[in-house]
């Protein structure tokens, strides 16, 4: 593909991760960080609560206790020498010269020894740690608010949690949190969180500190000093003991964030739902840093008994790999948490390695891409957030262009064994598949057929109430079962005795029972349900078309496309078909699949049009805003690197539509807006879509 841009070569991706504890080497840029601005519904929100609520709320308790967490490191104890001393600062492992006056440093050792931690103060005037769920008062007397610098510092006690809608950056300053299985520990980078209202809120776990032998009072004081005025410092040093966990919280602004909340319909994306107005909790110094906390009524992530130890099975399983690398199949119904849990999965194993590869078979709820793709990744950094928030580029990725597979099975089986044969064989990391929420009839036989053409050492099957809602994928069960390419192996009475006779495959098969709110169902409220999640991932993708910087948000209308030339790229249509002289009309102001043919593409003049749809390789996506017939050019809009477009020659036309409010929110369009009209009728022959099924037959149908 020729392009009209030109940019230096990206570096090169790092070889292949081994299997070790290397949590301390992470270290990225800081995020910028700007003032939020209160929104309309916020204040009216805020005022109403003031208004209403008269006394002190109760706090309740969590019921369940912490993750246990293994592997952590050991931190060294900083010792005090006259009025100087050297400690390490918690944000990225440099020394820095910390002076301390003595006299201070009695008065505050004094005050932060004889307290427990924030809580309820006993009959001998010392406070008591209260456990479970940070809520109500609590704020008042474990969190300070530095106006001038606009962040947060909070005290939480060992198995304390904070529950919460909203963005921040989190970055762990004493002892030990949990987000989402990844565990945070001092001197790591800040790590950002997104809790929108379309996902489960997240839950912040204090976990303590590993070290007994530490001086607390001196660390923290030199802690406290760095990030709070001298009253605020007293005030929360009396709150710190050797069980408690120091974070520092800061908003949080990002080009995706202003890009999505720049819509009217996702404005109040980060905001409690409906349902929680009445849970949240917004008279705390942390609601103007864009986080506001929801008392224990609003559930966090609920893990069942059977979810927590198929976690740890699947962890030893990984940390003991002698045989080779694990291979670990989720499957499950719609709507029964598979998404969830492979992301708690993949936080908890980034706890004991660098690196896991992922490999995407669902195609409606694509993790890191938007929806219609296969992809193949790895894993270096926590997903402390739902998909949209975590966007990039796979190591390898082909684009199917649909939401589901029913209609070309043929064309996913072979996808997914090219994605498979592309990762090098030799790799030791563990290895993650997602797969479709379709597990009945001819999404059963897909299953059956994934599990016996990969080399899976693990299957999590997941379910709700008392059943799967399929059959169990067991080890027997493959045996017998029938696949839609692959069919069940033969078996003699005389195979045991057979010199050449094979074993039969095994692997460990995990039930899981999902106990979350809601299980089995879509989600109702806004943002929720799977369209919009589909939307949001296509517009996270897009929001990579915004400056970096912080400045205003430019409609796709307003940028600069590339120019390419009809004879440089081919044309094809992944989901119907559609006649060569309409294909044009139909990916005009459309959403198209970058791909790379392995044969040049030959013109006579004119634009190139595939017969079908290829299997080939997909490096990002663009938006095909324009065709010039007169001058044989398209115009494209694309994120991707100019120095990886030099390798594009297809454009590959899906299912995939641009959400309607990337369409309707123009600017600079008073009157009319391009590509949206209501002068249309459905009832005209050809106005919808025409949907071709290759070969697909009723099961009842089958041998008939």
């Amino acid at each position: 593909m020729k392009v009209n841009k030109l940019a230096p070569e990206k570096g090169a991706r790092a070889s292949s991760l081994k299997w070790r504890n290397t949590k301390a080497q992470r270290c990225t840029t800081r995020v910028n960080l700007s003032e939020l601005p209160s929104t309309p519904v916020m204040v009216k929100m805020i005022k109403e609560h003031q208004a209403a609520v008269k006394k002190k709320p109760k706090v309740k308790r969590l019921e369940r206790k912490a993750m246990t967490v293994s592997g952590s490191k050991e931190k060294k104890h900083t010792s005090f020498e006259s009025e100087k001393t050297y400690l390490a600062n918690t944000n990225g492992k440099s020394e820095v010269t910390m002076n301390i006056d003595a006299d201070d440093w009695q008065e505050w050792s004094t005050n932060g020894k004889s307290s427990l931690g924030n809580g309820e103060k006993s009959a001998d005037g010392v406070e008591t740690v209260s456990s479970g769920r940070l809520e109500g008062e609590s704020f008042h007397c474990c969190a300070e608010r530095d106006e001038d610098r606009n962040h947060a510092v909070l005290v939480m006690q060992k198995s304390q949690t904070l529950c919460f809608r909203g963005k921040c950056l989190l970055t762990c300053l004493y002892g030990r949190v949990e987000v989402m299985g990844f565990t945070i520990e001092e001197g790591q980078q800040p790590y950002p969180l997104f809790s929108p209202a379309s996902h489960c809120p997240l839950t912040v776990t204090a976990l303590g500190s590993t070290d007994d032998a530490r001086d607390e009072g001196m660390e923290a004081t030199a802690i406290l000093r760095k990030y709070l005025t001298p009253a605020s410092q007293i005030r929360l040093l009396r709150k710190i003991n050797l069980n408690s966990s120091v974070i520092l919280l800061e908003p949080m602004e990002t080009s995706l964030t202003r890009f999505l909340c720049s819509f009217p319909d996702l404005s109040e994306l980060f905001s409690p739902p409906v349902s929680e107005l009445m849970s949240a909790v917004l008279d705390t110094p942390l609601n103007g840093l864009g986080m506001i906390p929801l008392v224990s009524d609003v559930e966090g992530l609920r893990m069942s008994k059977s979810y927590r130890e198929a976690l740890n099975t699947v962890v030893s399983a990984c940390r003991d790999d002698g045989d080779g690398c694990v291979v670990v199949l989720v499957c499950g119904t719609k709507n029964v948490g598979k998404s969830t849990f492979i992301r708690v999965l993949l936080n908890t194993l980034l706890n004991h390695t660098t690196g896991i590869d992922y490999l995407e078979g669902d195609l409606g709820q694509t993790e890191f891409t938007p929806s219609g793709c296969l992809s193949l990744s790895t894993v270096t950094e926590p997903l402390l957030g739902p998909p949209f928030t975590h966007q990039r580029t796979p190591e390898h990725m082909i684009y199917y262009g649909q939401t589901s597979c029913d209609s070309d099975l043929d064309r996913y089986l072979e996808s997914m064994k090219s994605l498979w044969s592309r990762r090098p064989q030799s790799r030791d990391t563990p290895v993650v598949i997602n797969t479709m929420g379709w597990v009945k009839g001819f999404g059963f036989q897909m299953l059956v057929d994934v599990l016996r053409l990969l080399p899976v050492t693990h299957v999590v099957q997941l379910g709700h109430g008392e059943s799967m809602h399929c059959a169990t994928l067991t080890p027997d069960l493959l045996q017998t079962a029938q696949g839609y390419l692959t069919k069940p192996p033969a078996h003699t009475a005389m195979d045991e005795f057979t010199e050449g006779h094979s074993p039969a495959r095994t692997y460990a098969h995990l039930a899981v029972q999902s106990a979350f709110q809601g299980v089995g169902r879509q989600g109702a409220s806004k943002h929720q349900r799977s369209n919009e999640l589909r939307e949001l991932s296509l517009l996270a993708y897009l929001s990579q078309l915004q400056e970096a910087h912080q400045g205003p948000v430019r409609q796709l209308n307003c940028l600069t496309p590339y120019q390419v030339p009809h004879t440089a790229v081919a044309i094809g249509v992944t989901h119907c078909e559609v006649a060569p002289s309409h294909v044009l009309y139909a990916a005009n102001a459309s959403l198209v699949g970058l791909c790379c043919l392995p044969e040049k593409v030959t013109s006579r003049g004119g634009p190139v049009v595939l017969s079908h749809a290829p299997l080939c390789p997909c490096v990002g996506f663009g938006v095909l805003r324009g065709i010039d017939m007169a001058r044989g050019l398209y115009f494209l809009l694309t994120p991707v690197d100019p120095s990886i477009l030099r390798n594009v020659n297809c454009l590959l036309l899906g299912a995939i539509t641009l959400p309607s409010c990337i369409l309707t929110t123009q600017s600079g369009c008073e009157e009319e807006k391009p590509y949206v009209t209501t002068d249309y009728s459905f009832d005209l022959t050809g106005a919808g879509k025409m949907r071709v099924f290759k070969g697909i037959v009723r099961p009842g149908q089958v041998g008939k």
